[in-house]
């Protein structure tokens, strides 16, 4: 079994910035990919950024604004928002490419975190 949980999001003012954390627990063999989702009301998800061991990814949206890091040790990856604009109000989530002990290999994704940016 595997589980992701995150922590992070809130409330904040535009301009101001968050950090999110999506850590990692089970059976877990290799992490090939972590990324940050997001979805808005009445939005499908998109993708916000993504890291593999070479190569990191991000959506026009949020290119200079946010950094996405990871921390193998720890099976844990952190989005670094700053210059947060209203629209980048959604619900947060973290997904992971997994292999497990028995050599499977899975998606999985956290519970979501809301972050709200807002005067």
């Amino acid at each position: 079994q595997v589980q992701l949980v995150e922590s992070g999001g809130g409330l904040v003012q535009p301009g101001g910035s968050l950090r999110l954390s999506c850590a990692a627990t089970g059976s877990i063999f290799s992490i090939y990919f972590m990324g940050w989702y997001r979805q808005a009301p009445g939005k499908q998800r998109e993708l916000v950024s993504g890291i593999t061991s070479g190569s990191t990814n991000y959506a026009d949206s949020v290119k200079g604004r946010f950094t996405i890091s990871r921390d193998n040790a720890k099976n844990t990856v952190y989005l670094q928002m700053n210059s947060l604009k209203p629209e980048d109000t959604a619900v947060y989530y973290c997904n992971m490419g997994i292999t497990i002990v028995t050599m499977a290999g899975g998606d999985y994704w956290g519970q979501g975190t809301q972050v709200t940016v807002s005067s």
